[in-house]
């Protein structure tokens, strides 16, 4: 099979397309034929070593994947070869085959592309357990998501306005903010061209959002915070801006307000359970039409190097994804 290789630790021309042995479906594991993988901001880092998680070199990266399956080993009796199911790796998704344990599988519902399937496990996940889950988000609150025309952003957008809240949606131009409105976002800002801390404010009427979701970091962080409500949640979702802010604790103190720490990841390796029941009420909603993912952009396998430049050049709206079959 063909699959991407990091070698050393850099930025994506670095990596290459190579032949590798076709993996073998031990006891417990499937072998799928990938048939897209989602591309999300970390695998910018990963390879990098710049994540929370580093691989042992040389690795395949990538880690959401939607597929057939091929072949199952000793003691699979849930799936069978033919089935089109999705899955989340550790990384490996960025190949024309991949294997995974069981228990890292569902079934595609019935209906759904392969290039949406593999659209919903990180970054849909992600933002449901953060607005959901950490954040508590209730029907007429407002919640604020900057960096809202990402992957991760216009899932939360999505997720806030399924559970009946305001969102008001932040990026940094007017063809993002574009996006961000046909997803549902009720209110727009641009921080490119506006006072962040101004626009908050004329919105919501002084009173601030009660949540504030941020994957971005850097420089709005302290004005979005400055500007959050009393009892407010400040979500840590990510700092795509490659900058951590320092924010000064006591503006948590003064607003009686929460800064909420969110890590995916390790939410759905320590809650299997309630991580599952997050991604069927997703289902849901997505039979429902409440939530859509956006695609905007799809890759040849030997593309990857491009899909990851475009990411870290914040040239991606929504999702892209890496089709390896081409």
């Amino acid at each position: 099979m063909k699959a991407i290789v990091c070698k050393a630790w850099g930025l994506p021309d670095t990596l290459a397309v190579e032949e590798l042995p076709d993996p073998v479906a031990a006891p417990g594991h499937v072998v799928l034929d990938v048939q897209a993988a989602g591309v999300n901001f970390p695998d910018v880092l990963i390879i990098q070593g710049k994540y929370q998680y580093k691989p042992e070199l040389p690795f395949t990266p990538g880690n959401e994947v939607a597929g057939v399956v091929r072949a199952v080993g000793d003691g699979v009796t849930a799936f069978k070869p033919g089935d089109k199911v999705i899955a989340f790796s550790a990384h490996g998704a960025f190949a024309q085959q991949l294997a995974v344990p069981v228990q890292a599988l569902m079934p595609m519902p019935p209906g759904m592309d392969f290039d949406t399937a593999a659209a919903i496990t990180l970054t849909y996940g992600t933002s449901h357990h953060a607005v959901v889950d950490r954040a508590a988000l209730k029907a007429g609150e407002t919640m604020l998501v900057l960096g809202a025309a990402g992957g991760v952003g216009l899932a939360a957008i999505e997720i806030g306005k399924a559970l009946g809240a305001r969102v008001i949606a932040a990026a940094s131009t007017d063809e993002k903010l574009a996006v961000c409105k046909e997803h549902g976002a009720d209110e727009l800002i641009n921080y490119g061209t506006q006072d962040l801390r101004e626009a908050i404010k004329a919105l919501t009427g002084g009173k601030g959002p009660d949540v504030v979701y941020d994957p971005v970091g850097g420089d709005y962080a302290e004005a979005a915070f400055r500007s959050i409500a009393w009892r407010g949640r400040y979500l840590v979702v990510g700092f795509a801006n490659g900058e951590i802010p320092k924010l000064p604790l006591n503006l948590a103190l003064l607003k009686g307000a929460s800064l909420v720490g969110v890590f995916w990841g390790e939410y759905a390796k320590r809650e299997p359970k309630a991580n599952l029941a997050g991604m069927m009420q997703l289902l849901g909603w997505m039979a429902e039409g409440k939530i859509r993912p956006h695609i905007s952009a799809r890759y040849a396998l030997a593309e990857t190097p491009q899909a990851l430049n475009d990411m870290a050049a914040r040239k991606v709206t929504g999702k892209v994804v890496i089709q390896p079959q081409r």
